[in-house]
């Protein structure tokens, strides 16, 4: 699992597509000295974790790297597992874990994105 700390940028709504599939996606900046904006998503049951976040909220967010192929197209995506708030100190407060295990894995035709 990889980890990147950072300031909530944007929270979208939840999508929902035609097969029943559910994502949520936010975007992160870095504290670095060039600040990045990265995107991440959240999936199935997982999409209402965000409800306990807003935009300004400092974060560290674990998460799995999943590549896939749909359509011979390749797409790369951040799949957050876990998040907790980071206070100003940068001790992490009472943050909202999402789970400790490994990524959730896609259903057949969850696709397209």
């Amino acid at each position: 699992m990889y980890e990147l700390a950072g300031t909530i940028k944007v929270i979208f709504d939840t999508q929902t597509f035609n097969s029943g599939f559910t994502k949520r996606e936010f975007v992160v900046t870095t504290d670095d000295k060039y600040p990045q904006d990265v995107k991440f998503e959240l999936i199935k049951d997982r999409t209402t974790i965000m409800d306990e976040f807003s935009e300004g909220d400092t974060v560290s967010v674990g998460f799995y790297i999943r590549g896939n192929e749909y359509q011979d197209r390749y797409y790369v995506n951040l799949q957050a597992n876990k998040i907790d708030r980071v206070d100003a100190g940068g001790g992490e407060g009472g943050g909202a874990p999402i789970s400790d295990s490994e990524p959730v894995e896609d259903a057949e035709g969850d696709f397209p994105f």
